[in-house]
């Protein structure tokens, strides 16, 4: 395989997060940003061949979560996996925080990590606005908790249908163009996932009362934008 390739891939990636997570984003910033990671993913998948891909490496990539706990990006993070063609789980470190684990080929879950940096990022930005709005102002103090929240599940929700969309629409324009990567990139990782012997299990997130209000406004947040995003070169 070529390292060149991945290291040039890999160092756009670090672009994008230089203009990105470093100083903030909207949310439109945000997936904009993702439009290009897709672009960069997909081109490079692209200039592999099929034994290359069979013979690739699967890697482990971990997201620590202790200093971003506030933001729910459980509710968004199969959506990111996907995105990238990766595998996630959840786990606790030794000190009790919690951290997820992205495992699939390289070039995907150091894509998969730059998109939890980016989520993270948008949703602060757009709840330091969204406290400045009237709406907001309306909450009286004991409820603003809540409000805060419920706009940030709001939100992350948005992103992850926004991410699955873009995702769908990937798939189906590379199958089109007569390289479907999909199913071979996935027969590869379930196999060395397989090897790993791990004992993962899903658990449903429990019900979590929300202030409508706030909720609807994180998800308007981004509801309106296109998913036809342009995609600039990121040089």
């Amino acid at each position: 395989m070529n390292e060149t390739d991945l290291d040039r891939l890999k160092a756009r990636i670090q672009g994008l997060r230089a203009k990105t997570t470093d100083n903030g984003c909207t949310e439109a910033e945000a997936l904009s940003a993702a439009a290009k990671v897709a672009e960069l993913l997909d081109r490079y998948d692209l200039s592999l061949t099929d034994v290359e891909i069979r013979q690739a490496l699967c890697e482990q990539r971990v997201y620590e979560t202790r200093l971003n706990k506030k933001i729910p990006l459980g509710d968004c993070i199969g959506a990111i996996a996907a995105f990238c063609d990766c595998r996630v789980w959840r786990e606790k470190t030794p000190a009790g925080d919690a951290r997820y684990v992205f495992f699939g080929l390289r070039a995907d879950i150091e894509a998969a990590h730059y998109l939890c940096e980016l989520v993270d990022g948008a949703v602060r930005f757009e709840l330091g606005r969204y406290k400045t709005t009237a709406e907001y102002q309306r909450f009286r103090h004991d409820e603003r908790h809540m409000a805060n929240a419920s706009f940030m599940l709001g939100m992350v929700a948005s992103i992850a249908d926004k991410l699955t969309a873009m995702k769908a629409g990937r798939d189906q324009a590379n199958s089109d163009a007569g390289r479907d990567l999909v199913v071979l990139k996935s027969a590869v990782v379930e196999a060395e996932l397989d090897k790993l012997d791990l004992k993962l299990r899903t658990v449903s997130r429990p019900t979590r009362m929300v202030a409508p209000q706030a909720y609807e406004a994180g998800g308007a947040a981004g509801a309106v934008l296109s998913l036809d995003l342009a995609r600039r070169d990121a040089e």
